[in-house]
This record gives structure tokens, sequence and C-alpha cells, in this order.
């Protein structure tokens, strides 16, 4: 089994530095050793300050990378210069290099709307007609529930997304995993509107500069009652003992 990139605690939260995860989950692939990945960012570790589930959740995901821009000046603060690592860009690297392999990989897309999921499978089989990828929205019925689970099951994708949204989607993953115990299973959130083109991801100069943040905001003007924790978050980190 490999060994796991070493952590540093956010909040009590373990988060594994690395300056490269794709190419340590592609080992991880390679050698058979399942792996749930957490994307963690500020809304999510103060959401495990109040859910024990949630916080049990992290604490035992295989790989917990710093998704958000409170995590990285956080973890900045405390002497560790670790870059940040949306889970979207972690997971179109995986994709790509599973598309450039020579056996055929299957890939999960689960979440999102109905027809959402679908349109992103289309956008990436567009632009990689090599790739296998088999979808579900996340509107099921109990049974189609089951029939999806059976197919994952009977399928056994290399890469499972789940776009169910936080904390949803940690939830399913938890619960599901042992249907395909040695691949690699991501919680995306909205990544799947953005594949589709639903929606876009901030320009490049917002992200660069850690306000991503601020043009989802300007997306979803409905999550500004979520968006409080950030200066909860904040404050926080200038109190809180690592």
């Amino acid at each position: 089994m490999l060994t796991s990139p070493k952590t540093f605690p956010v909040f009590g939260l373990p988060v594994h530095l690395s300056n490269n995860y794709t190419h340590w989950l592609l080992q991880c692939l390679e050698e058979g050793q399942g792996i749930h990945v957490v994307t963690i960012n500020a809304e999510m570790a103060m959401l495990a300050e109040k859910d024990p589930l949630i916080s049990q959740i992290i604490k035992e995901a295989d790989l917990v990378i710093p998704d958000g821009a409170g995590v990285v000046i956080y973890l900045k603060m405390r002497g560790q210069q670790q870059q940040r690592c949306p889970g979207i860009e972690l997971s179109q690297s995986l994709i790509e290099a599973l598309a450039n392999q020579s056996q055929e990989n299957v890939i999960a897309f689960y979440g999102g709307k109905p027809g959402v999921t679908e349109a992103a499978a289309t956008q990436w089989r567009s632009k990689l007609p090599q790739i296998n990828i088999i979808t579900s929205h996340g509107y099921l019925s109990p049974e189609e529930q089951e029939t999806w689970k059976n197919t994952l099951k009977v399928q056994q994708p290399r890469l499972i997304f789940v776009g169910l949204g936080v904390p949803r989607q940690e939830v399913w993953i938890r619960e599901n995993r042992q249907l395909c115990p040695q691949s690699i299973w991501v919680g995306v959130g909205g990544s799947f509107d953005i594949w589709s083109g639903t929606k876009s991801r901030a320009p490049g100069w917002l992200r660069n500069n850690n306000l991503e943040w601020l043009y989802r905001l300007y997306q979803e003007p409905w999550r500004w009652r979520r968006m409080l924790v950030l200066p909860q978050f904040f404050l926080k980190s200038f109190f809180y003992g690592s």
C-alpha cells in the first residue's frame, strides 16, 4: 500500500500536502488501492465543526486536498507553502490521464440535475473520443438508486465523480465505496455544471487572487448565507492553535 502524503491539521482536520496529487492517485490506481478524495474548503471546515459525521468522514478520507483559498491561507499562516488544488482541476487531470492510457478505463459521473451530467460527459467525449463514461443524474428514486449502484458494481469504474453537493456527496461516497473498492472516488460539487457548459468558472485573474468564491456568489446569489462562514473561518484562523 502506498504511503499517503504528509498532513497538516486545519482546525484539527488532516489536509494532505503535495505538489502533485494526480501522480500519487494514479500510482494508487496502478496498485489497486481505493481512495476517497475530499476537497476541503473553508465552508466544509466550518461545517465539520458542527457536524461530527462530516468531521469523521474528512478524518477517515484517504486524501484531503486544499480546494479553498481559505485553507491555503491558513496553511501559509503556519509556514506551510501549499498550492491550492481545486477539485475540478484535479478531476480533469485524472480524466485526461486515464483517457491517454492504452487500456479501456470506465469513468462514472453521478449527480447534478437531469441532463446536466450526460451533457458534461458529451463534452468530454468530444474532446477525448476514446473515453468511456457512464452517467446518472442525482435525482433518482430508491429503485433507480439501486439500479445505479448495481451498474457501478458490475462496471467497476476506475474513477467515480460524485456531484451531489457538500456534504451529501461525501456521505454517499462513504456509504457506497465498498461497491468499487479499487476505485478513486471524488466529490466534485458543481463540476458537472461547468463541464456541461451550464455554468462557467471564474476568470483566471479571480482564481489566481483567491476570489473564485466571489464569482460563485455572483452566479448563485442565494449562497450568501453560506458565504457568511468565510469571515468566521478567517477570524478563527488567527486564534486557533495548529
